[in-house]
């Protein structure tokens, strides 16, 4: 029996981007997290100072690359719009508990099935 290829990294468009001194960032690339990230997210110092961080630290591991940025860290996550924010925490808990960021579905009017691509409504359902 053969399995599908293993997806571990997935796009994302943010609805309002990152703004920084050059441009404003909205496509980017989330890799699977893993239990390392988990736990070096949770030994980062500011996360002990202030738990509400531990989302930023660990978005800031599992982010790929946003825009130009090839490496983002906590510091420049601090400046996302809470729309953006909202957006990678759901994002985060979909690829990493549901194993993609698409929804199967079926058309309605012909019984078609198909996949549509999965876009935030609302604030997350996990705190990270």
């Amino acid at each position: 029996m053969t399995h599908p290829p293993l997806t571990t990294e997935f796009e994302f468009t943010l609805p309002r981007g990152l703004l920084d001194a050059d441009s404003l960032h909205r496509q980017g690339k989330m890799r699977l997290a893993t239990g390392r990230d988990e736990l070096m997210a949770q030994r980062d110092r500011r996360t002990t100072d202030y738990p509400g961080y531990l989302s930023l630290v660990l978005l800031s591991q599992v982010i790929t690359h946003l825009g130009s940025l090839t490496q983002v860290t906590p510091e420049q996550l601090e400046n996302l719009f809470t729309q953006d924010l909202a957006y990678l925490k759901e994002f985060y808990n979909r690829v990493n508990q549901q194993g993609d960021a698409q929804i199967p579905a079926r058309c309605p009017q012909c019984g078609n099935s198909l996949r549509w691509s999965w876009h935030c409504r609302g604030s997350p359902r996990l705190p990270l």
